[in-house]
């Protein structure tokens, strides 16, 4: 979602969560024990699902990840309903391969500026594009990809849905025809609806991924719905006659008698484009519960048969903290029920923005609620040691934090947590590292930050973000990519984070242009081989060896003076030693196995270059920001 939406929302939600904490305590075991009083059916409690454990999960932001399409391209009356409120006077689709801050001529008219005119911009990327490109993921190694929103919506991002039960049509082959099937539905009346071009796709791209052994997660925006959305449409034109009048938390509605009482509802995080889904301290509304049902149900099992291989493995779950834990109780009991295998992780950002004091997300990782959330609190202190300086924390101090999280969740959940770096809601990796010392996600882009600087990494700095790589493939939780970091994406926050691909076989123009008119040195735009290089041979790494997916974790060193950290992945008779030279000068390290492990010596696994074996207690040269990877050899 939108930054400064977030951040103000996290500010007023500080009591919420505390209270909401007190309350689960409070009533922890009478809740577990309550089945689903809508659906009847009993809440599944089940470990976090296996293939969760061993994902390598890449995120895709479809609007810029390929045109595999022309001919569904938008058209200008595809981007009304959504912020911007105003109809560009002209307005044409931008180029795939264009300076990204480069205004065009029709986002010159008015003088609004790039961060206006950027949310007006769409570039085409569409399911097409996804399924043309599967192949270049299996190639990278991905095992799961979680799909920002797709279902229809007039926005880039498609955080404001029209609708639940379409995929977009500008994301399928026949927009003019999918909008025909519309209107001869009743959103309400799931009997009606019917299989869209785009929904069909969407099925084929499932199919296609299974076949190559991808698993798609989609992302569930069930807290706010956008003001296109048909019940909420209904609310504005019916007033106190709609019958979707209990959907939405009205706050009045509009008296032509009385001028001061206008129809004003409650937005999310104030955002009046983004109309909140009515609820209580417990759950959601009946009405919208009964509809997501529908939802879920719809693409979790499209052909309505009981299996479920056709449809999606599970979803990522918008501001999950901002909906009431009731729902998704029984959201989870609705998925596991028609996949026991589903897998469900939210998005729980919990810090407290302005005390700086870090919550975890325990209480949605008690097992009858989520699988995981997406590991912001992991990113941060990865940043933290290994890009900051003047707000670096030492390999103890890194150690010790790490060890914390791992102790305030169930041993299970640790594994499946989404160890990500960045997402559609921070700025790039590289980026970060270019801005160093920065705070995690604040004031991550030019905006709120007139210093930050938009120009692309150094040889230097990419070298860092192959270290901090390696960490998140050899770290226990399951690694997640942003779209195009490995193909050397950089870019701030919101929408600089959401360039479209950088694909090899395209030529790019140079970034030369700077948002508010600076001057800036040329920086070339192109896919970097050798990053991605390293991108696949690091996840590799990973799915060879069981120990880095499912092993336990303990730490060797941490050697804060010459900022060297190291620790033991073991499964069974398995053992990988991981360090992790973060210094500027070439460290030797001892490497030895803990009391009671067994094993003849140890095979350098990573990196190729220096690949060969060792003794069982020999030292190893490891250059100044580098990790090497040992494996240890049985008897």
């Amino acid at each position: 979602m939108m930054l400064h939406a977030l951040v103000q929302g996290l500010i007023s939600q500080k009591t919420r969560v505390a209270e909401m904490v007190d309350l689960i305590t409070a009533g922890c075991i009478a809740v577990l024990l309550c089945g689903s009083a809508m659906a009847g059916e009993k809440t599944e409690f089940r470990d976090v699902p296996g293939w969760a454990k061993a994902a390598v999960w890449y995120q895709i932001f479809p609007e810029r990840f390929r045109d595999g399409d022309r001919a569904n391209n938008p058209e200008v009356r595809d981007i009304l309903g959504a912020w911007p409120p105003d109809t560009p006077v002209v307005w044409d689709r931008s180029s795939w391969t264009g300076d990204w801050y480069s205004l065009q001529p029709w986002e010159r008219i008015g003088g609004k500026g790039f961060y206006y005119r950027a949310q007006q911009r769409r570039y085409g990327g569409d399911l097409k594009g996804i399924i043309d490109k599967l192949g270049y993921l299996q190639n990278l190694g991905i095992t799961a990809i979680y799909l920002n929103p797709l279902f229809e919506s007039p926005s880039a991002h498609k955080y404001d849905a029209t609708m639940y039960h379409h995929i977009d049509n500008n994301f399928g082959p026949d927009p003019e025809g999918d909008r025909r099937i519309w209107v001869k539905e009743d959103p309400a009346d799931p009997l009606t609806w019917r299989w869209t071009s785009a929904d069909s796709l969407f099925l084929h791209l499932i199919r296609e991924a299974h076949a190559r052994g991808i698993r798609v997660v989609l992302d569930g925006v069930f807290n706010h719905v956008g003001r296109t959305f048909w019940a909420f449409v209904d609310v504005q034109k019916n007033g106190p006659g709609s019958r979707y009048r209990d959907w939405f938390m009205v706050k009045s509605w509009d008296d032509p008698a009385t001028p001061e009482n206008e129809f004003d509802y409650v937005g999310w995080n104030g955002v009046k484009d983004l109309p909140q889904l009515n609820r209580d301290s417990a759950n959601l509304a009946i009405g919208p519960r009964k509809h997501l049902k529908a939802i879920v149900e719809r693409w979790m099992d499209p052909d309505a048969d009981g299996d479920p291989s056709d449809g999606i493995d599970g979803w990522r779950l918008d501001v999950a903290d901002m909906v009431p834990l009731g729902f998704w109780r029984e959201f989870r009991g609705w998925a596991r029920h028609i996949n026991p295998d589903a897998y469900l992780t939210g998005e729980v950002w919990w810090e407290d923005w302005q005390n700086d004091r870090m919550y975890n997300a325990e209480p949605w990782l008690r097992g009858d609620v989520f699988d995981a959330v997406m590991n912001y609190r992991w990113a941060r202190e990865a940043c933290r040691f290994f890009k900051d300086r003047e707000r670096r924390i030492t390999a103890s101090e890194f150690d010790r934090r790490l060890k914390k999280f791992r102790d305030d969740y169930r041993e299970q959940v640790n594994y499946g947590l989404m160890n990500l770096f960045d997402s559609h809601d921070t700025d790039r990796l590289g980026s970060m590292i270019v801005n160093v010392d920065s705070r995690y996600d604040h004031a991550g882009g030019p905006t709120d930050n007139p210093a930050y600087d938009v120009r692309k990494p150094t040889t230097q700095e990419l070298q860092t973000q192959k270290l901090m790589v390696l960490f998140q493939m050899t770290a226990l939780g399951a690694p997640m990519v942003y779209y195009g970091d490995e193909a050397g994406m950089w870019g701030g926050d919101d929408p600089d984070d959401r360039k479209p691909m950088l694909w090899s076989e395209f030529a790019y123009a140079n970034e030369s242009s700077h948002p508010f008119g600076k001057s800036r040195a040329d920086d070339v735009d192109a896919f970097d081989q050798d990053l991605f290089d390293y991108y696949k041979e690091a996840i590799a790494l990973r799915r060879s060896l069981l120990a880095l997916s499912l092993g336990t974790f303990t730490t060797l060193t941490t050697d804060d003076k010459a900022d060297v950290y190291a620790f033991l992945r073991s499964h069974g008779s398995a053992h990988v030693a991981v360090v992790f030279n973060n210094g500027t000068q070439e460290h030797t390290v001892v490497i030895k196995l803990p009391k009671g492990a067994k094993a003849a010596g140890w095979r350098v696994r990573f990196p190729r270059a220096i690949a060969g074996t060792l003794g069982l207690r020999q030292k190893i040269v490891v250059p100044a920001k580098s990790g090497v990877v040992l494996e240890a050899i049985a008897r």
